[in-house]
C-alpha cells in the first residue's frame, strides 16, 4: 500500500502504522504542536495496551516538553478516563495514544480539548495549521517542565459513575457476568470495576499485553468466544469492549450478541425511563431509538458520524443520552460527554437490578429491527455524484442529509454515504423485518450500481 494511505490526519486526530508513516518524529512533531496550540500548562497522556505504547508516550513527553508543557502521565488508562481527568486535573488538554479498534500494528494520536472533548474539525484544522509552520516555539532548557505521573484517573472515573447509579441495588442483585477485556485496557480495570459492584466476574482476553487475541472490533462476528463462555457458565449477561475501553457489545443470557446497535437502545430506554430529555444519536444509528424516545415523549436529533460530532450536537440540545448505534458507542453527559463502555456496562446492570428482570427479556421488550450493509468501491467523487442524484431523485421523502442521504419509511430507512476513509460507498438498510431490509438492500443496490455505470 502506498505509504500516503497508511497516515490518516483527521478530525480524529493522527493514524498511522507504526514503523512506517507512524515514527517518533512525526509523533514528537505532532506533540510539539499541540502543546504550542493548547498554550503550554498541564497536559494529560494516557495510552491503551499496544507495544509500541511506551515509544509513542516518550515521543510525545518529549514533543510536549520541548515546548513549556507538563506532561501528567497517568499510563495505561481508558480513553474516557483521560477525558475526564483534564477536568479533574484542569488541565489544558490531553493526548489519548490509541488506535481503538485498529490492529495491533496501528497507533494513534487523538487530541482534546480543555473541556476533556475530543478536537472538533475546526480545532483539528488550527492545530493542523501550527503543524505545518516552519518553526516550533520551542522554550529554552530552564524553562523545562517536570513530567508528574498520577496513578487515581480511574478511581476519579469510577467516583463519578458511582454517584450516578444506584450501586447498592447492583449489589444487592450479585450478577454474574463475562467480560471480553480485548486485550486492552480493560484488563486492568474491567473486573475490580465489576466486583466493586457486586458481580462474580469471568474475564477473557484479560491479559494487558496489546496482543489482541481476538478482532479489536466489538461486532458480534468477532465475540464467539465471550458467546460461549456466557453460555456455558450461566452468566446474566456479557460485555464486550475494545482496546481503549469506549465502545461496548453486549451477549444476552443465552449467549447471543445483541449487536452493536442495542448499546445505545438499551442505554435511551433506561436513562429516559428515568429522566425524559433529548437523545442524539449519528445518522447510521437504528430506528429503534426513535421508537423508545417517542415512547417517553422525547425527541431524536441526528448528527453526522464521529463521536465529537454526536458529542458537539449533545451540548448544543442540552442531551441526557446519545451515542452511535454504529460503533457499540453509549454517551452520558451525567458522567462525562464521551464514548464511555464503563458508565454503558453500569447502566444495563442497574437496569438489570431495578426491573428484576434479565437483559433477554428486556432485549425482547424492545423494538426489533434488521438490517443489511453493503459497500460499493469507488471514487469519491463518483460517490458524492451519486449521492447528489438520490438527493433530487428522493427529495418528496424529506431525506436526512447531514452526512450522505438517509430516507426514512415508516418501519425502514436506508442510508447512502461516502466512506471517510476508503475509497468507496455504503449503502446500509434496517427495516422490521429481514426480508424487508434485504429488498431494500437489492433495490437501491441495483440503482447505484447502474449510477456506478454512468460516465
Amino acid at each position: 500500500m502506498n505509504k500516503i494511505h497508511n497516515l490518516k490526519v483527521g478530525v480524529s486526530g493522527v493514524r498511522g502504522i507504526v514503523g512506517d508513516t507512524f515514527t517518533p518524529s512525526l509523533v514528537a512533531a505532532f506533540a510539539a504542536s499541540y502543546g504550542e496550540y493548547v498554550g503550554g500548562g498541564r497536559v494529560i497522556v494516557g495510552r491503551d495496551t499496544r507495544p509500541s505504547g511506551p515509544m509513542i508516550e516518550h515521543a510525545v513527553i518529549a514533543g510536549l516538553v520541548s515546548v513549556g508543557c507538563q506532561p501528567i502521565l497517568a499510563g495505561i488508562i481508558p480513553t474516557p478516563t483521560i477525558q475526564i481527568a483534564v477536568d479533574e486535573y484542569h488541565a489544558n488538554g490531553a493526548i489519548a495514544i490509541t488506535a481503538s479498534h485498529n490492529t495491533a500494528e496501528w497507533n494513534a494520536l487523538k487530541f482534546i480539548n480543555s473541556s476533556g472533548i475530543f478536537f472538533n474539525e475546526t480545532e483539528a484544522a488550527e492545530l493542523l495549521d501550527v503543524y505545518n509552520q516552519p518553526d516550533n516555539l520551542f522554550v529554552k532548557e530552564q524553562d523545562y517542565r517536570s513530567v508528574r505521573a498520577i496513578d487515581d484517573a480511574f478511581e476519579l472515573h469510577q467516583k463519578r459513575i458511582f454517584r450516578n447509579i444506584n450501586v447498592e441495588a447492583i449489589r444487592k442483585a450479585r450478577f454474574k457476568i463475562a467480560v471480553d477485556c480485548c486485550n486492552g485496557v480493560g484488563a486492568l480495570y474491567a473486573r475490580p470495576f465489576l466486583e466493586e459492584l457486586g458481580c462474580e466476574v469471568i474475564s477473557i482476553f484479560d491479559e494487558a499485553d496489546g496482543n489482541f487475541r481476538r478482532r479489536p472490533e466489538p461486532v458480534p462476528q468477532n465475540l464467539s468466544e465471550l458467546c460461549r463462555v456466557v453460555r456455558e457458565n450461566g452468566c446474566a449477561a456479557g460485555f464486550a469492549q475494545d482496546p481503549d475501553g469506549d465502545r461496548i457489545a453486549l451477549i444476552k443470557g443465552n449467549g447471543k450478541a445483541a449487536g452493536e446497535q442495542y448499546s445505545i437502545v438499551l442505554a435511551a430506554e433506561h436513562v429516559l425511563s428515568k429522566t425524559p430529555g433529548n437523545v442524539v444519536v449519528n445518522i447510521q444509528t437504528t430506528k429503534a431509538v426513535e421508537d423508545v424516545a417517542a415512547k417517553y415523549g422525547c425527541k431524536v436529533f441526528y448528527s453526522t458520524v464521529g463521536e465529537i460530532n454526536v458529542t458537539r450536537q449533545m451540548l448544543a440540545v442540552n442531551s441526557i443520552i446519545g451515542g452511535e448505534g454504529s460503533s457499540g458507542g453509549v454517551i452520558w453527559p451525567a458522567v462525562h460527554p464521551c464514548r464511555d463502555s464503563f458508565a454503558a456496562m453500569a447502566l444495563f446492570l442497574e437496569m438489570m437490578a431495578l426491573r428484576s428482570e434479565s437483559i433477554d427479556t428486556i432485549l425482547d421488550k424492545l423494538p426489533q429491527y434488521h438490517s443489511k450493509t453493503l459497500k460499493f468501491p469507488c471514487s469519491a467523487f463518483k460517490s458524492q455524484q451519486i449521492i447528489r442524484h438520490l438527493r433530487a431523485k428522493y427529495a418528496q421523502h424529506n431525506p436526512v442529509t447531514i452526512d450522505g442521504i438517509r430516507i426514512n419509511f415508516d418501519d425502514a430507512w436506508i442510508l447512502v454515504r461516502s466512506s471517510n476513509t476508503e475509497p468507496l460507498m455504503r449503502l446500509t438498510t434496517e427495516a422490521r423485518s429481514i426480508s424487508k431490509a434485504e429488498k431494500l438492500a437489492a433495490d437501491f443496490s441495483k440503482e447505484i450500481s447502474a449510477l456506478l455505470t454512468e460516465k
